[in-house]
């Protein structure tokens, strides 16, 4: 029973520090991951990999581990950019 625990204790350890994870970027920015980026702008994964598709927000592939990651300040620029009305 408190080997249950222990796991339990665990994964939810690893979810905190999926959720709180900014890595160093250059400049002091942050990276994002997709997960991070999700969650943050209230969207699902599929609509990141439908903006990346498009070219709408850059991002960095790591062939290491295979994942997609997103400098806080390109993403804080595309907010901006969406929320300008056309004229």
């Amino acid at each position: 029973m408190i080997l249950t625990i222990v796991e339990g204790f665990d994964r939810i350890e690893k979810k905190l520090d999926r959720m709180n994870r900014l890595k160093d970027c250059l400049d002091g920015d942050t990276l994002l991951d997709n997960c991070d980026l999700a969650n943050l702008l209230g969207v699902t994964q599929r609509t990141l990999a439908r903006y990346r598709e498009k070219g709408l927000i850059r991002y960095y592939h790591m062939d290491k581990n295979g994942k997609n990651y997103y400098r806080s300040s390109e993403i804080q620029e595309f907010l901006k950019q969406r929320g300008k009305k056309k004229e």
